[in-house]
């Protein structure tokens, strides 16, 4: 009875800890988010920092080389954008007459089709609008927070650079001598792991930017370039970012086109490019790095959305792996890292390895 009340009052401390911690994680938002993402990108410049130093270049000037030329691609990319978000702001009266446009056929075809009167519908579509606009001092608070927020990116990747082997040491020091061994395979499992990560998921969402302009391109919609890299950049988002970005063009072009024939091309098209993204770019690039269960890659998607909104979705992914890492080098916890692994289902993935396989032995059968 004793040691039952003991594993009870143990179990309810255990809970109520993981609630405040998750409580104060929220209540940081806004101070958290900006220095985990400092360490994400670190760990996408270190491979590049660490060939410099290796080169002699000593560790200060390898790292401002880094950072110097990640923020001038930064630069030209955004200059790109603006160039293209210029062009489309010339435009946008237009636009907005034939989104307008639009919207009153679209009115009218549900009139003919359910019945519902133009009034009901224009007002419903109104409401929904004015739900949806935000209020100036609301919007300006979260520009000037975000403004700040990618400001300081170059600082922290600087520093976390830079006090890399510092913060190495601190760990090994707080796991002490008789643990060094499995903290120092940690560490570089991590680092492997992360950088990897980072490294294939910008990977894809380049391949992803080039595939929808040239897709884009061809249907025949316009602004191909510029909804081709907005919806690319969603992809940072696994699994349903494909198909976030790509209902934002098909909403677009839906609204801004004269037919709907572009939309329902460009849907057909948004749904190959979420299946291709998938089923055999992010698991052939970043699946074979991070080795999670895709039910454990959508609860912390959903968590993570829940907890900090978007950046709360970028970041779950690297940080479930490196999860994944520690708990399978702790004694007694290894099963809940297979569960978190890929092991026993990775037969059934369509990776390039297993279409190999199952073409040499289509070709022994015959």
């Amino acid at each position: 009875m004793y040691k039952t009340s003991v594993r009870s009052y143990r179990f309810a401390y255990f809970l109520i800890t993981v609630f405040l911690l998750i409580y104060g994680i929220i209540l940081a938002r806004d101070f958290l988010y900006p220095i985990t993402f400092g360490g994400l990108l670190a760990y996408l410049l270190y491979p590049f920092a660490n060939f410099l130093e290796k080169k002699g270049i000593p560790r200060i000037f390898a790292i401002l080389i880094c950072v110097i030329f990640s923020i001038a691609i930064f630069a030209g990319i955004t200059v790109l954008i603006v160039r293209r978000v210029n062009v489309f702001a010339d435009n946008l009266p237009e636009l907005y007459e034939k989104a307008n446009t639009n919207i009153k056929l679209l009115e009218e075809t549900i009139k003919r089709s359910i019945g519902i009167s133009h009034s009901a519908t224009d007002s419903y579509i109104n409401s929904r609008l004015l739900d949806i606009k935000p209020k100036s001092g609301e919007l300006f608070s979260a520009t000037t927070g975000t403004i700040f927020a990618i400001g300081m990116q170059p600082v922290y990747i600087f520093l976390f650079l830079y006090y890399r082997t510092k913060f190495a040491y601190f760990i090994l020091k707080i796991a002490g001598r008789e643990n060094r061994g499995t903290t120092v395979k940690v560490l570089k499992e991590i680092s492997t792991v992360a950088t990897r990560y980072m490294l294939g998921v910008t990977t894809v969402v380049i391949l992803i930017a080039i595939l929808n302009t040239l897709g884009y391109l061809s249907i025949g919609i316009e602004y191909p370039l510029l909804l081709g890299v907005v919806a690319a950049c969603f992809s940072f988002i696994p699994y349903f970012g494909t198909l976030i970005g790509g209902s934002i063009a098909v909403l677009f072009t839906l609204l801004t086109q004269d037919s709907p024939v572009y939309a329902m091309r460009l849907a057909v098209f948004a749904f190959a490019i979420h299946f291709i993204e998938n089923n055999i770019l992010s698991p052939n690039i970043v699946g074979s790095n991070i080795r999670i269960n895709p039910f454990f890659i959508i609860v912390g998607l959903i968590f993570g959305a829940m907890v900090w909104g978007v950046p709360g979705m970028l970041v779950t992914i690297p940080f479930l792996a490196m999860f994944k890492i520690v708990i399978k080098n702790v004694p007694g916890l290894q099963a809940y890292s297979f569960l978190l692994g890929t092991r026993g289902t990775r037969r059934h993935a369509l990776t390039v390895e297993n279409i190999k396989n199952y073409w040499k032995s289509r070709r022994r059968k015959k």
